[in-house]
């Protein structure tokens, strides 16, 4: 399956193995959804802990102003699911074995929230 826009990844269980102009075009889709929200949440489906804040940690590089509370304080075993949510700053992470890989963002929007959208998985290295 030859992945040209955000939609194409709804339904996949994993993220699938991107070339650099795909994800180049796939961010400036992302980009302009995530600018347009007014907060978002995140998912992270990941092997590892370390993965998973790993990718939570390049998205608040690539966005300064999507910040979370100190993750120093997590920590689960084996494969993990993350989220975070931008608007409380909370996250959560828990053990949960049988899940794919990637990352699920959701543009959350305060006036109309079912417009709300999610996109992905998308690869755990996409904002790097």
């Amino acid at each position: 399956m030859d992945i040209v826009s955000l939609n194409d990844l709804n339904g996949l269980r994993s993220a699938p193995e991107l070339r650099k102009s795909q994800i180049k075009k796939l961010f400036i889709e992302l980009d302009k959804n995530i600018k347009n929200a007014d907060w978002i949440t995140i998912g992270i489906m990941a092997p590892s802990e370390n993965e998973a804040s790993g990718a939570l940690q390049t998205i608040t590089k690539k966005y300064v102003s999507i910040k979370f509370r100190d993750l120093d304080y997590i920590h689960e075993d084996g494969s993990v699911f993350l989220k975070a949510n931008q608007k409380t700053g909370n996250v959560y992470i828990r053990t949960e074995n049988g899940l794919g890989e990637g990352i699920l963002l959701t543009c959350q929007y305060d006036e109309d929230p079912e417009e709300s959208r999610t996109f992905g998985p998308l690869p755990l290295d996409f904002f790097t």
